[in-house]
């Protein structure tokens, strides 16, 4: 184990050993906790990467931590959707700048995904508000205790929850609000609704006045719709427009047969990386992408059957990629650490798998030229820690959040073992 991993153990109460090829970290404490042994199967080295990067470990078992934000003086902001002690956010920090976390601090008594760093505040969600703290000329908090509420009675359902958010230069704030129908069917019917009401306050992104306190879902602008659920926002400042990553549906065989296959409904839809602008419609639940036949197929429960177009008012998508991949960071990146190539190029943290490449659980990169992207590519892989075609054991890590450091090192998180990887490029 490597100096740094064993210092943020110690100091932390932990006394740490190897057995094999795998870490096992007992906790030592008068009072242990719950769970007194965790395993960490995979070791930052094990993360795959190009020629020149490298992964270190910042943290573990932190909880499902989710989205993440770093400050201009380092101190690291995760968010948990799920509460831990009572507590939502975690602020990590290195005091002395050494490389490793040795003060942790949990704050805000809600849940949720969302989290970013704008105009002297951190911006953080719950499942139904977002909230936002004074920083001071230091970049700290200055009262943990009291946020100050921006909206609130955004639509939680309990399925796709997650307020993720952005803010652009004109102060306005971004917010997913996600479908919590996969495809708009009616009632145990394969039929789709028509309308699609869910569309009325799920299944897109809002816009709302970040300087404005105390605001309702009514004051919000409804930016894009059909956007099933985009996870992963951000507002890249090199072309001045809002990207969204956005999760597909799901099965199409269970009421269309005569269409569909399960290895159909296994390796479609599309993920999809859309370019928006205020008023436009991706077309869910009317739509989906096929990156096979490289159209917008008209969805079964409207009349489709796998090979009919629709959505000719819709946009279609900057990139898409292979089906259920569960794309959830998004993250322009314009550092100045990474080679020339990732420069206003964009990071996707995915969440999940896909049978058709029979990969998951990694961080791709898209290239962007002038505003255009390239081919897009795996960038860190081997989170999973598994052999995805003939599985050994459980997944190890997801990849959910994604930060660009003050440095220019990418921080990734995994909300399975709640882990915080810090990613950096060193020319040889």
């Amino acid at each position: 184990m490597r100096s740094f991993q064993k210092k943020m153990l110690q100091s932390a109460g932990f006394a740490a050993f190897l057995a094999g090829s795998t870490f096992l970290i007992a906790y030592k404490s008068e009072v242990p906790p719950a769970a007194s042994v965790l395993t960490m199967p995979v070791d930052a080295k094990e993360i795959k990467l190009p020629a020149g990067f490298s992964a270190k470990i910042l943290a573990t078992d932190l909880g499902a931590t989710r989205h993440i934000a770093v400050g201009k003086n380092g101190d690291i902001y995760v968010k948990l959707s799920k509460l831990k002690e009572g507590k939502g956010v975690y602020l990590l920090r290195d005091s002395n700048k050494d490389g490793v976390i040795d003060e942790q601090k949990l704050f805000g008594d809600y849940p949720g995904t969302g989290i970013a760093i704008k105009n002297g505040y951190l911006y953080s969600s719950s499942n139904k508000a977002v909230y936002r703290y004074k920083l001071n000329d230091k970049e700290e908090i200055v009262n943990f205790d009291a946020p100050e509420k921006i909206v609130d009675g955004l639509l939680d359902h309990g399925r796709d929850n997650a307020k993720s958010l952005t803010l652009d230069n004109q102060s306005n704030i971004y917010v997913t609000i996600g479908s919590y129908s996969d495809n708009c069917r009616m009632t145990g019917s394969g039929k789709g609704m028509s309308p699609c009401t869910i569309l009325d306050s799920a299944g897109g992104i809002w816009k709302f006045n970040a300087n404005k306190l105390n605001q309702t879902f009514s004051d919000g602008l409804r930016y894009a719709t059909g956007v099933k659920n985009a996870v992963g926002i951000h507002w890249d400042t090199k072309t001045n427009s809002l990207f969204a990553a956005a999760h597909g549906r799901g099965k199409f065989d269970d009421f269309y047969p005569q269409y569909y296959t399960p290895k159909h409904s296994a390796e479609l839809p599309s993920e999809t990386l859309y370019r928006l602008k205020e008023g436009d419609d991706a077309g869910w639940p009317y739509i989906y992408y096929d990156h096979f036949q490289h159209k917008k197929i008209l969805a079964p429960e409207y009349g489709g059957d796998g090979k009919k177009t629709g959505g000719e008012k819709a946009i279609d998508p900057t990139v898409a990629f292979p089906a259920h991949l569960g794309p959830n960071a998004l993250m322009f990146y314009t550092g100045n650490m990474f080679p020339s190539r990732y420069k206003n190029g964009a990071f996707i943290a995915f969440h999940s798998q896909s049978v058709e490449l029979h990969k998951g659980y990694f961080v791709a990169f898209v290239p962007f030229v002038n505003g255009k992207p390239g081919k897009w590519e795996i960038f860190a892989d081997n989170f999973a820690g598994v052999d995805l075609v003939k599985p050994t054991g459980p997944i190890q890590h997801r990849p959910c959040g994604l930060a660009q450091g003050p440095d220019g090192a990418l921080y990734v998180t995994d909300d399975l073992n709640g882990t915080i990887f810090k990613i950096d490029y060193k020319k040889k």
